[in-house]
Formats: C-alpha cells, structure tokens, sequence
C-alpha cells in the first residue's frame, strides 16, 4: 500500500488481530479536483449510528470472547476497524492497510513477502458493491471477509471471491420470496425502485426473473442512489405518479430509502402499497423518519428476531467510546445515562442485524480455536476452518456456511401497523422458509394485516382485470403480457376458468351455453308430433286419408252408375286404395327417426306412389284404348283388357319393389345425428344410405308420371263429354310440378324442414291427384245426378240450341 496511512477509528492490540470495516459515514462531498496538487482525503459526512451500533455489537463479541475460559483460553483478540464512509474507493483503500499494513516507505528486498497479514479476518462492509470490490482485493490472499448485511446474490460466486462468507441470507432467496409474496396477494402490476449498485441492480434483477415466472409484470424499473442530484429524483417521482401500479417493490438500502422517503413525504404521494426488501422494511429509523404515513402498511422480509445482551456493554461509556464521541467535540465522565438519550444509536430495532455481527466474530474465534488444537499436520489456513465450522450461540442459534459461504435462508414477513399513538409496529405475521418445498416456503399466520391507508382490504394492482370464465385473454399489442383484453369465447367453445388463455371447444354433442363457461348438451331436433309443424302435416295426412275414404264410399255407393262405370272402376278404387296409402306413408316420416322407421319412410313412399301412378297410367291407356276401339274395324281392346290392366299396375309396381329390395340390401336407410347443419342442434334425420337408391326411387315415379303425363296429353281432345283424360293430364302436370319443385326445396332445406319438404311434396301430389281425377266425379255424382247418364257419358244427350 502507498500514499498516506491509514489510521483506525478504532484499535486495541491483542495476540491475533480482527479487521473491521463499517461506514460510520453514509456520504461525502464531492470535490472538484484541479490536477494541480494532490488529491485531498474524501470529507465524510453525514454521520450514521447504525454503523456505530454494528461496530459496537464487534466489540462486544470480541470482549466477550476475551473473557471466556473455554473459547481461545488464554489469546486475547484484538481489533481495528476503519471508517469506509460509504465508498467503495475508501473500503478498498482501508481493506489494502488491514492487509499490508501503513508502511510509508517501500524497502525493496530480495526475501519474499512471507510476512502474514495485520489482520487474520475483516468483519464487514455493509454493503454489497464494497464487498465485492474488498473481497476481489484480498480474495488472493485468502484472507476471509464476513458480512452481516451484504446480501448481493452475486457473493456466493466462490470463483470470483473465494473468501468472502456472510451470515445473512443471499437476495437469491430473498428476492425469490419476495416474487412469491407478491404473487400471493394477486399484484401482477408492479413498479419497481431499486438502489443503483449490486445490492440493487442483481437483486432487482433475480426478483424480475422470478416475478415473470409467477406472471407479474413490471410498469417500470427505476434506479437510484443517495448523491443522484434532485433533477434525477424528480424524473423517478413522476414515473411514480403517473403508473397506474398501485404496489411499489423496493430493492433500496436504508441510506437510499432514507433520501427516496424525504421525497415522497415532499410530494405527499401516499396511497401506494410498498413491499420492501430487508435492508430497510424493519428500520425505525426509517419508521421515525415517515411522517407523513407514506410507508404506512408496507410489508416486506426481515431478518429472523434475535437477542444478543449486549445493552449494557453497548451504553458503557468507559468502553474506549471516546474516539467516537470525539466527533461532537465531546467526552465521556463516565457518569452519564445513556438510558435516558433516545437516537438512533439507542434504537435497538436492528438487533438481527448485531446479531450477525455477533455470529460473524464467534465463528472466526470458533475456527481460530480448531486451527489452534490442532497438530502440526492440520490446515491452518483459516478460510478453511471458517468454512467448516458449526456451533450454536449462546442465545442457541445455529451458525454455518454452505458451499457458497451462506447461511440458511429464513426471513419473516413484517408488516407495517400504525398505531394510536403514530408510531409504527414492525408486525410479524409469516415465515418464509427457503428450505421448505416450494408449495411450503411462504407461510402467513391468521394476523390482520394494515395496508396501504390503513386500509383493510387488500389494495388491487393489475393492468388488466381478471378474465371470467366464459372469455379468453388477448395479449394487447405492444404491451407487457399482464395487459390484456378478455374476449368471449366463440359459440360451441368454453372456458371454465379465471384468467383463461385459450377456449376450449366442447365435444361434439355438446354446446356452450349462453354464458360459454360450460358446455350443455345439444337440443336434439326432428320432426316431432308435438310441434305446430309437425301437427299441421299430421292434419293434413289424416284429413286427405279421410277425403280418399269418403270418395270411396261415394265411389262405392254409385258403383253401378255410368260415370263410375265409365272409369274403369276396378282402378278407380285401386287408385284410391293407393292414394290413402300415399297420405299415410307421410305420417313415417313425422317422429323421431328409428332404424325401422328410416326404412319404411323411403321403400313405403316409393312403391305406394309408383302404384299409384300406374293406376293413374292404367286409366289413361283405357282411356286411349278405348277411343282406337270406336274406330271401324278396331280390336284394340282385346290387348288391354282387365287382366292386362291388373298385369300392368302389378308390373310397374313390381319394378319399383325390386329397386327398393336393392336400396335396402346394398345400403338401407339409418338414423344418422346431423352436427353440421345447426351449431347448436343435434337433427337427428334418416341418411340416405344410397343416394343412387334415393335418386332411383324418385327417378322411376318421375318417369311413369312424366310417361302418363305425355299419354294423357295426347287424348285430352278425344270426342267424349267427358272425358277423363283431361282430369288425368291436370293432375299430372300438379304431380310433375311439385316434384320437380321438390328437388331443389328438399337439397336447400337443413334439419327437419327437409322432412317436412318432403311430406308437403307427397301431400300435394296425392291432393293433387285425388281433387283433379276424383272430385269432378263426385260433383256429378252427388250435384249433378241428370249428367250421371250413358248418353251422357257417351256425348248423345239433347242437341245444343244456338
């Protein structure tokens, strides 16, 4: 070490030498350097009790230590400790004369340096950037390096500071914890502030990575430190001020927190739930200094509660304090009470923290005590032992290292409960066990805790509300995933859970419901008796079966009259028999869809309508027969007598059998759960099995009708008075006009409208055929009984007058 010496603040020789470096001044005064003569020592300022108090519980180990028979009998431990002022320079500058010592001039020598350090182990820095830089200095020399407040996750690199340890927990733990709790009470909208340095930066840093696992996002990240000038410090307070976060995690050292609250209680900026790391969550200091109820309800972890009975020692004023007191120009008589002065040097809220401290010195004398029973052969690298060491204090705590130079990581949960009086209440109320199972580290007891405002409620801090069920969540462009807008679910999709990213769809005979939170099964749908449609075309059916009844029984009663005589009688009650089969075959298709009755529908329909027709085709060629047999010399009639009219309505009809027997063999009609035509309906409707069968069906009845059709056609001027093949050609032209109307009607209708196309086209042909060849009949008949006359029917009747 060169340049001026370094003197101790304070110093007692003993026969093995500690170090200790604390900050009992937190700043200094920047000076302007002119490079026109050196640099002048750093002015501290700002004088800071807490270190006096950590310096004051060293000293206590240390004394206690001396005067104990069992640890180190015999040696006494001396110490000095130096002043770093809070620079991380100053720390490293004083750590070099702990180490070499304050020799002023270099003596150059041939012989090695082989002389062993002033000092066997240096307690301190409270910081974590000077610990870095101290312990990259003496890392090399192995030289060991405890710290009771440097929680910096990057310390337990043991590559780059081999000989650094601590005795409290590491920010990997802590920050870690700190993302669980604030998952815990549902903020995934958080600011951030940290302290610009190691401690701040790395441990901000690892809560990030750990929040963005639990899903919390951060509006912003803003650094600062304690000699940042105001400009700075009123940018980070007008981040604050316009975010929409309402919790604010703080990574700051007391030092930062000290300057941060002096302006927050300026801008008066209450309202915000602060979660705080352990460097300043359970300082009074910090409670005293918050007069405007700014952290009022903040909550954040602290080291675990601890005692160590140093108060009296602490308050001795005999105890070589009068170095320090110095500084105010003032001496101890000895007589004084320092019971009665309340500072922050007799606050003793950080008792954890001297704790450490305390811990930290025993475990040196504890690896000092091994090196010194053992033999020769031992390792006397005190590094070595520091790092095996296990014991328990007095006050029956456990001290130890890990690999990395840590202890366990155990913090409680504090928060802070204003009080009547206005002074703050450091509340514990939960755990945080780093070495429990993730689902079990964080533990909060049944304690009401105060938040922000003195509120009960726990505050709400998110960017997006959460998504219901029912909805979904779409990431809003150019923003952190928290901020999101809920969609609902599209119709047949679900979600049954808070928060959901994704729909899921339901199952095939299932739909979502009004509220898409559920899937509900379809509403099965065909067409049923029940339903007004479905009731109108039962009507319709029985009401055309009844009118064919009724026609026959008229046919039935005037059998032997001319007119029905004339029309070929046999096939006229063929024909109606036909007919009434035609208007029930349509009750087949009303009903739920079985596999019975899917085949009945179609084969029933198809061979009723062919015999039909065939009727219908049987009376036209009689009606054509029998004109050719008036002519001279005919003998027409004799080729198409009964028998062959009974042989061709069987023929035609056999035809249509066949195909149907061929329908049904190959690939018959089933039910068949139509999912496609209504999202939300299930039409349970008869597949066709065979189209070509289908089409078969329908195309053999469209060819007889179209072949009576053109039969009919030609004998429609027949000299007859009446002529029936008029009525047959009328009829046909209906028949032919609705089933080609049927074929575009049935392909474009969905579901049960299909069916009832269907049963309206065999309806309408059948009223169709029934009004046009039958019901002329029956006006002569019953109206007009005179026309009832074979002169009639034969044209012979009274000549027309003109």
């Amino acid at each position: 070490m060169r340049g001026d010496p370094e003197l101790p603040q304070l110093s007692m020789e003993g026969d093995i030498m500690l170090g200790g470096i604390f900050s009992f001044h937190s700043s200094w005064k920047n000076r302007q350097n002119t490079y026109m003569h050196k640099p002048l020592p750093l002015q501290c300022i700002s004088l800071n009790f807490r270190e006096f108090q950590f310096a004051q519980a060293m000293l206590f180990a240390i004394e206690e230590i001396n005067n104990s028979t069992d640890l180190l009998p015999g040696i006494t431990l001396g110490y000095k400790m130096y002043d770093s002022c809070g620079s991380i320079a100053v720390g490293v500058r004083v750590a070099l004369a702990l180490t070499n010592g304050n020799e002023a001039v270099f003596a150059p020598s041939e012989t090695p340096c082989t002389r062993p350090a002033q000092v066997q182990a240096i307690m301190g820095e409270t910081s974590s950037s000077p610990c870095m830089a101290i312990s990259t200095v003496i890392g090399p020399f192995h030289i060991p390096m405890i710290s009771h407040f440097a929680t910096c996750a990057c310390l337990s690199d043991k590559v780059k500071y081999p000989s650094f340890l601590r005795t409290i927990p590491s920010d990997y733990y802590q920050s870690r914890a700190l993302a669980q709790l604030v998952k815990h009470f549902g903020w995934t909208w958080v600011g951030a502030v940290r302290t610009n340095d190691d401690y701040g930066n790395n441990g901000m840093a690892t809560f990030i990575e750990a929040a963005e696992q639990l899903g919390i996002c951060l509006e912003y990240s803003v650094a600062l430190f304690r000699t940042d000038p105001l400009e700075k410090l009123q940018k980070i307070i007008n981040i604050i001020k316009t975010s929409t976060s309402k919790v604010i995690v703080a990574f700051l050292s007391h030092m930062d927190m000290d300057v941060l609250i002096h302006q927050l209680s300026y801008h008066n900026m209450t309202g915000y739930q602060w979660v705080g790391s352990e460097s300043w969550i359970f300082d009074s200091q910090i409670a005293v200094m918050d007069k405007h109820h700014i952290l009022d309800g903040a909550i954040g972890l602290s080291i675990p509660e601890a005692h160590v009975k140093f108060w009296e020692t602490l308050f001795s004023c005999t105890f070589k304090q009068k170095k320090i007191l110095d500084y105010n120009q003032k001496a101890c008589t000895g007589d004084e009470d320092l019971n009665e002065v309340h500072n922050s040097f007799t606050d003793m809220s950080l008792m954890p923290i001297f704790n450490n401290v305390y811990k930290g010195v025993y475990a040196v004398a504890h690896a000092l005590h091994n090196i010194l029973d053992c033999n020769r052969t031992c390792n006397n690298k005190i590094l070595q032992h520091i790092k095996q060491i296990k014991f328990k204090t007095k006050e029956g705590d456990e001290v130890y290292f890990n690999e990395n130079g840590d202890p366990a990581a155990k913090y409680e949960i504090i928060n802070w409960q204003p009080t009547q009086t206005g002074i703050v209440d450091f509340v514990t109320v939960g755990l945080y066990d780093a070495s429990l199972p993730a689902d079990r580290q964080l533990n909060l007891e049944n304690i009401t805790l105060i938040w922000a405002q003195n509120s009960l409620q726990v505050p709400l801090s998110v960017c997006s509300e959460n998504c219901p069920p029912g909805t979904r969540k779409v990431l809003q462009k150019g923003k952190p995933v928290c901020c999101y807008d809920c969609i609902r679910c599209a119709e047949g999709e679900f979600s049954n859970v808070t928060d959901s990213i994704t729909c899921e769809r339901c199952p095939s005979e299932f739909w979502s419901n009004e509220k898409r939170d559920a899937c509900v099964k379809k509403e099965t749908e065909f067409l049923s008796y029940e339903e007004i449609m479905g009731c109108l075309l039962t009507a319709a059916s029985l009401f055309g079966t009844c009118m064919t009844c009724l026609v026959a029984c008229i046919f039935f009663r005037y059998r032997k009259t001319p007119i029905v005589r004339a029309n070929n009688a046999e096939l006229s009650f063929l024909l109606l028999f036909s007919l009434t089969l035609c208007f029930l075959c349509s009750l087949t298709f009303i009903g739920q869809p079985s596999e019975w009755s899917c085949m009945l529908r179609h084969t029933a329909f198809g061979i009723t309508f062919v015999l039909c027709i065939s009727c219908v085709l049987g009376k036209t060629i009689v009606v054509l027969m029998a004109f050719r047999a008036t002519l001279p010399g005919s003998n027409v009639m004799k080729w198409f007598g009964p028998v062959q009219q009974r042989l061709s309505v069987v023929g035609f009809t056999l035809i249509q059998v066949l195909i149907c027997i061929l329908w049904l063999t190959i690939s018959p009609p089933f039910p068949f759960k139509n999912f496609k035509d209504f999202k939300d309906k299930i039409i349970i409707e008869c597949a066709l099995g065979s189209a070509i069968g289908f089409w078969a069906v329908l195309g053999y009845i469209g060819l007889l009708a179209l072949l009576c059709f053109v039969l009919a056609f030609l004998a429609r001027k027949l000299p007859d008075n009446f002529n029936e093949a008029k009525f047959i050609t009328f009829s046909m032209l209906i028949f032919c006009a609705v089933w080609i109307t049927f074929i575009p009607a049935y392909v474009s209708s969905p579901g049960k409208f299909s069916v009832a196309v269907e049963i309206f086209a065999i309806l309408a042909s059948s009223f169709g055929l029934l009004i046009c060849i039958f019901i002329p009949k029956c006006y002569i008949i019953l109206l007009k009984p005179e026309k009832n006359t074979k002169k009639n029917m034969m044209g012979k009747g009274q000549p027309k007058t003109s």
